[in-house]
């Protein structure tokens, strides 16, 4: 078999991201627009992002960032509360708004606010339904008595299967999902139901995290599990199967924020995204089904046109920063300091 030295790709999108706000954005909007051409961006800002003015406001935001030059559509989310207004999801679609996104209260950064019982939402998401809005699902639950590395299958049994026994034409994105119960489940699941698979829990698992004494910049939610649940992730994301599609997931936290006594949950890869995939789908010998994933997939679900650009990949490895700047503070990047086998065209200009 040919080595594969360089690979086109019509230009990929980020079904997933987490940009943050204000000076965060200089960073993070440039490192998302270097290679992706959209960018589903999730509300859980402090206050979170809840309305569609809301919204629209902090998409202008972003748009101030986009270096020159550059083509980048950052597609706005809302953010779902126990008291959300039922008109902002009825008109939601006409404003532009590309889906609604359920943190169970307290699984993750910034999702205190979050939903508290599925069936407190259940009007919201009917209505989500009858106007085809897409439910974005962080799926986790969050009881205390829940083991972390179960929290992923337990959401299946006890809010996703009832739910979609309930509303059956409702369109659902199971985000990074981490686990083989997932996978299969994504799988089995009915064609308006899809996942989002982040480059980093197909590049590591838990032993990332903790062999060796805790690693900070590995710490995510979900957080990363077994090695079998990785080889399940990477089998879903080489498939071909066009339920599961490109989401980063890269959330930016400050370094201090995470090398803390209660550090922050989120891995950041905005900077290398597309090239950490390529290298996941490599390893798997699967580089021919990459576009698929990161370029077609997403978007006919989210029923969008693919892009009709390209870029291009090329087998030239890279030094990563030990740091990028983020607002006053510091971001310590995926991989930092460490070499990264592929490169995006363009690559060579580094923030």
């Amino acid at each position: 078999m040919a080595v594969i030295t360089e690979l086109r790709l019509a230009r990929p999108d980020d079904w997933h991201i987490h940009l943050r706000d204000d000076a965060a954005l200089r960073t993070t909007v440039a490192h998302a627009a270097r290679c992706f051409g959209r960018a589903i961006v999730m509300p859980n800002l402090s206050p979170p992002v809840t309305t569609c003015v809301m919204a629209q406001a902090y998409r202008d935001r972003i748009l101030e960032h986009v270096p020159a030059g550059l083509r980048f559509e950052p597609l706005m989310t809302l953010y779902l509360t126990d008291t959300t207004a039922l008109p902002d999801i009825t008109r939601a679609r006409e404003r532009g708004i590309a889906g609604a996104k359920l943190y169970p209260a307290g699984a993750t950064t910034n999702s205190d606010a979050g939903v508290t019982s599925i069936d407190r939402i259940y009007r919201i998401i009917e209505a989500m339904e009858s106007c085809d809005l897409p439910l974005l699902v962080h799926g986790e639950v969050t009881d205390s008595d829940a083991d972390i590395f179960d929290r992923e299958r337990l959401f299946i049994d006890r809010v996703l299967e009832p739910l979609l026994r309930r509303f059956t034409h409702l369109r659902l994105v199971f985000e990074h999902i981490t686990t083989k119960a997932a996978a299969e489940f994504v799988m089995t699941a009915p064609r308006n139901v899809a996942a989002t698979i982040t480059a980093h829990h197909l590049l590591l698992n838990r032993n990332a995290l903790l062999a060796g004494g805790v690693r900070p910049h590995h710490y995510c939610l979900p957080v990363l599990k077994r090695e079998s649940d990785r080889l399940a992730l990477i089998a879903a994301a080489t498939s071909g199967n066009p339920k599961f599609f490109l989401g980063t997931d890269s959330a930016p936290h400050d370094r201090m924020r995470k090398e803390a006594a209660c550090g922050c949950a989120g891995i950041y890869s905005a900077h290398a995204a597309i090239e950490l995939y390529a290298e996941a789908f490599e390893q798997a010998g699967a580089l021919e089904r990459l576009e698929g994933f990161a370029s077609q997939f997403g978007a006919d679900f989210y029923r969008l046109p693919r892009n009709t650009d390209q870029i291009t990949l090329t087998k030239s490895s890279w030094r990563v920063p030990e740091t990028y700047p983020l607002g006053e503070g510091t971001l310590i990047p995926l991989r930092a300091g460490g070499e990264v086998s592929w490169s995006c065209r363009g690559q060579t200009q580094h923030l």
